[in-house]
């Protein structure tokens, strides 16, 4: 596989691609990246979704997406985007379907764009492990063009464009039992799509490659780019980004700048949507943030740094592993190697905090910066390097602060330049806040896709987050990106689903009740789905599931399979607390640490 899925690894120039319209809204071309979101209403109450579309358009969302479960459900997009245009919007109306096809046929006579999930459009997936011969695959191929070409007929026909949308947890069993539960399986399963599409000449269509895991999703979307790429000029298609079922709160923006924010750095990325466990509207400033910090970085480094090629770097950018540093010892803490990757604060932050680390439980500062001895280092320096390179012993280095680089680059073009045995100190910023009272979602944001894109490359044994001034608030952080990236556990961790009009019960308040019940249980991963779609599947690296089964009714799961049915809701997070007990994950909740 060819490695280029950007020019360079220190590139932040933007993939080009053709432009697809979206009834009168561009996507890829010299458009601007897209904010989208979806509604949470029920697709059978028009006037709630109406009401919802709108609220959504005044706080900046350039593309509305709606569930359609059924034909007849389906059906009601006719007076919800007729009531959208009454209100005086032209914003572009998605159908989302799963499952379907004669939704999807039904759908695309009222909306501009149909979504289709390559995994369940035209398969049922029963987990099943079996082997295909090339006859056999070649037979389910023809099935699948026989139920998806009629869509793409009258699509074209209709000039309504679609994303074919892979989502990790829904691959079909063909595809799992040909190329496993991969970011390559992902990438195949929606191209079966689009050679479908090709073959009767319609090209209004983007991909999209969704996972809750960061790491999964940014493999899979490299994988799909460096693949379109091989495939020759004309499969320029744009792109749609998405962390799929990121969670709520600080965790679920953390979750989607990792993954949403690394790939627009890359230059990856064309419309994007933040799937967070709360009101569609929340979701729009967020997403809003993440592409204006893009552009605005993009402007501002528009020069590359330096000139590296993807044959100079000693990372695989479509399989993730940790860069192989040593291990060293600073102030009596073992970093590099195969140890934890550490996390770094100030003197001033130390002492502003010394007062009640007892009471901060998992969230401990480990290392001041000031006296770790760490080697700052500008990575265009060759003179530097070269001296560093001389050295016997590892150091521990990182970028000097005050340099006007773009940090992703920067830190690339070090761990490439120096020898690995160098363990490396990650930071969100180069400019250090100097006052309080910054907006922290902007912080947030920048922290996150700085230092978690790292991450997920491989690179970095110790973090160190200078952008957020508060000395609680940046220590939160810091834990929150490592558990985010994955590259860290020291809590509960959520895989928690966005509300749609398929959901079977209030999200929002059961994850919270969940939270309360479980966020006590280090390292114990919990899935919260909102209905059948993505739930096993997502679910593939969770420990226990809690999904909408029925309305009113809940099914628990561990791991994929399910175990206990139709659980009266009121009584579901206790049973899942039951369930953890019987798998010996269950401890009894400490007492209270203080807030950071």
């Amino acid at each position: 596989m060819n490695r280029r899925y950007s020019p360079s690894p220190l590139s932040l120039s933007r993939r080009p691609t053709r432009s697809v319209g979206i009834g009168p809204v561009g996507v890829g071309g010299a458009n601007e990246v897209r904010v989208q979101s979806m509604l949470t209403s029920d697709t059978r109450e028009a006037e709630a979704c109406i009401e919802e579309a709108m609220q959504l358009v005044a706080a900046g969302c350039e593309i509305v997406r709606v569930t359609a479960q059924t034909k007849k459900i389906a059906e009601n997009l006719e007076p919800i985007v007729a009531g959208i245009r009454a209100c005086g919007s032209d914003v572009p109306v998605v159908a989302d379907i799963h499952f379907k096809p004669d939704a999807a046929m039904e759908a695309v006579k009222w909306v501009e764009k149909v979504r289709v999930n390559p995994g369940n459009y035209a398969d049922k997936k029963k987990f099943q492990v079996r082997e295909y011969t090339d006859g056999e695959y070649a037979e389910e191929l023809a099935r699948l063009e026989e139920e998806f070409g009629p869509l793409v007929d009258e699509a074209k026909a209709r000039r309504v464009a679609m994303r074919i949308g892979t989502n990790h947890g829904s691959l079909s069993d063909r595809i799992m039992n040909r190329f496993g539960d991969t970011p390559l399986g992902m990438v195949e399963s929606a191209l079966e799509f689009a050679r479908i599409a090709r073959t009767r000449d319609y090209h209004d269509f983007v991909f999209s490659m969704k996972a809750s895991n960061p790491k999964v999703m940014i493999e899979a979307y490299r994988l799909l780019v460096a693949r379109l790429a091989e495939l020759g000029e004309d499969w320029n298609y744009p792109i749609h980004l998405g962390v799929t079922e990121a969670g709520d709160g600080e965790d679920g923006r953390i979750k989607s700048a990792i993954g949403i924010g690394s790939l627009l750095a890359d230059g990856i990325g064309d419309t994007i949507r933040v799937s967070l466990t709360e009101d569609a509207v929340f979701e729009i400033p967020v997403a809003r943030a993440l592409v204006d910090q893009i552009a605005a970085l993009r402007g501002k480094n528009a020069t590359p740094i330096a000139a590296l090629g993807w044959d100079e770097v000693p990372w695989d950018p479509f399989e993730y592993r940790r860069r192989a540093s040593a291990k060293i010892e600073v102030q009596g803490v073992a970093l590099g190697g195969e140890e934890t990757v550490r996390v770094f604060t100030t003197r001033t932050k130390w002492n502003a905090l010394a007062h009640k680390l007892d009471k901060l439980g998992d969230y401990q500062p480990e290392i001041l910066v000031e006296t770790s001895g760490v080697l700052a280092l500008d990575p265009r320096d060759e003179a530097a390097l070269a001296a560093l390179r001389a050295s016997e012993s590892p150091r521990l280095i990182t970028v000097a602060d005050g340099l006007d680089l773009p940090v992703i680059p920067a830190f690339r073009l070090l761990a490439a330049k120096a020898d690995p045995k160098h363990p490396i100190l990650l930071k969100d910023t180069l400019f250090p806040a100097t006052e309080e009272g910054r907006d922290f979602l902007e912080t947030l944001l920048t922290a996150s896709r700085n230092i978690g894109s790292l991450l997920c490359d491989g690179i970095g044994d110790a973090i160190l987050v200078q952008g957020e001034e508060a000395p609680g608030q940046s220590l939160r952080l810091s834990y929150n990106i490592l558990q985010a990236a994955g590259t860290r556990i020291f809590k509960t961790d959520y895989v928690a689903c966005p509300s749609c009009g398929r959901t079977l019960f209030n999200l929002q308040s059961t994850t919270q009740k969940i939270r309360e019940a479980t966020g006590h249980l280090k390292g114990v991963r919990i899935a919260v789905m909102g209905c059948i779609v993505n739930g096993p599947g997502e679910m593939a690296d969770a420990d226990f599931g809690y999904v909408g089964g029925a309305p009113g009714k809940i099914n628990l799961y561990v791991g994929r399979e399910p175990v206990k049915f139709n659980i009266p809701e009121d009584e579901a997070v206790e049973r899942l607390v039951d369930l953890i007990k019987e798998h010996d994950r269950w401890i009894d909740a400490p007492a209270a640490v203080a807030e950071v």
